[in-house]
């Protein structure tokens, strides 16, 4: 599914036209975005929660050369699907 696919079931739920639809879409992935930025948790309940972890930076292999490589450290935005979603996963298609 795509977030066209997405902004196209959520403007024929509502009657909305699929413009205004997709502004909802978007602004709802851009608030989710801009709060994982900021280093907040976002928690949609029944759907999950999103959260930002730090790695810290180590040293890697470059595995054509087998040169030594200095891989910085980084900033991962991490999602945890929600109970209701996991059931829902582990349920469907039985």
């Amino acid at each position: 599914m795509t977030k066209a696919d997405i902004v196209e079931k959520a403007s024929a739920a509502v009657d909305m036209p699929k413009r205004k639809g997709e502004v909802v879409v978007n602004t709802v992935l851009r608030c989710i975005i801009d709060a994982l930025a900021k280093g907040e948790r976002v928690d949609l309940r029944g759907f999950g929660s999103f959260r930002v972890s730090a790695r810290d930076g180590r040293l890697g292999r470059n595995p054509r050369t087998g040169e030594v490589i200095d891989v910085p450290a980084k900033k991962v935005p991490l999602f945890r699907a929600g109970k209701e979603f996991r059931r829902r996963v582990n349920t469907a298609g039985r």
